[in-house]
């Protein structure tokens, strides 16, 4: 049993057979019977997206929403009898917001056909590891020989199953102004020391060594979620989860269609960055509102929007 697919409002799967008739409904709305699904279903998007290989192995990837904007992806292939295979599923969410516009790298993942991907965006101050949730277009333009691409952007958005809400740290107007100069100024460093000004470099440094003297200074008084606003860091050995602190924009509440429970939607600004996050309301300690900071583990997920005319 995938362990987020909790998040989307399955804390109750636990047998084989309940998740096969999650699999199979993917599978039958999505490839057999779509137009069969009922008014109210419609309003649930579905999708499905195949695309053959240099090898021509014909891929698909199917996808079906049990909450809105959240369900889980099938992927298998088709073969001769044009037959469906399932191979392997994972729960995702939907993004809505770009996160990012630097350019990414895309690795296979060894024990199957699925790929992560990698992002170095200066902002969020660690690289972004990702699993791809929209594999079948990487493989069409691997197949075209049209790699690399340049010109995409990229849909961050995130599971959780652990996290808890925190009160915002208090800034008027003018403080906001002045992180956001400070920010944009120490990005403006990080760019050039990737372009080896040594400058910058030494610039970056002696930052870096007032902030650690500042911070154990006031780290035995104060709280240290009081002292750090936003926080993105790798967490444990998978290197697709992290660790997050990040302030609410939006969220909404939803219920899963088919197990009732309820799910909870956030937007988040997170170093810089937006992105979303869906966790179930029974694994959120505390109550969402905007301007209130979420802090929880997460997986993170990818959605790289491709330039059309690389089709």
């Amino acid at each position: 049993m995938h362990r987020y697919l909790r998040a989307i409002g399955f804390s109750k799967v636990r047998k084989r057979e309940e998740l096969q008739a999650l699999i199979n409904e993917v599978v039958e709305q999505t490839i057999l019977n779509p137009s069969e699904l009922n008014q109210k279903e419609q309003v649930y998007a579905y999708a499905r997206d195949i695309a053959a290989d240099e090898n021509d192995r014909v891929y698909a990837e199917l996808s079906l929403d049990f909450v809105h904007g959240a369900g889980i992806c099938v992927r298998g292939e088709f073969d001769d009898d044009n037959s469906f295979l399932y191979e392997y599923y994972f729960p995702y969410l939907t993004g809505n917001h770009i996160s990012s516009n630097e350019d990414i790298t895309i690795e296979r993942q060894a024990e199957k056909e699925s790929y992560a991907g990698v992002c170095d965006d200066i902002k969020v101050g660690v690289t972004i590891i990702f699993y791809l949730r929209n594999m079948i277009p990487y493989i069409r333009l691997k197949a075209l020989k049209r790699l690399p691409v340049q010109g995409t952007s990229l849909v961050l958005s995130a599971l959780s199953v652990d996290g808890t809400i925190m009160m915002p740290i208090i800034k008027n107007e003018y403080e906001k102004q002045r992180i956001k100069k400070v920010l944009n100024e120490r990005n403006q460093l990080i760019a050039q020391a990737r372009m080896g000004d040594e400058d910058a470099i030494e610039s970056l440094t002696l930052e870096d060594m007032d902030t650690y003297t500042t911070i154990s200074r006031r780290i035995h008084k104060e709280d240290v979620f009081s002292l750090v606003d936003t926080y993105f860091m790798p967490y444990g050995v998978e290197c697709d989860q992290y660790s997050i602190l990040g302030e609410i924009v939006d969220f909404h509440i939803d219920k899963n269609r088919i197990t009732d429970e309820e799910v909870i939607f956030m937007t988040l600004e997170c170093n810089e960055v937006t992105l979303e996050v869906c966790i179930n309301r029974t694994d959120l300690y505390g109550e969402p509102a905007v301007g209130r900071r979420f802090k929880g583990v997460i997986w993170l997920q990818g959605y790289i929007e491709f330039p059309q005319q690389n089709f």
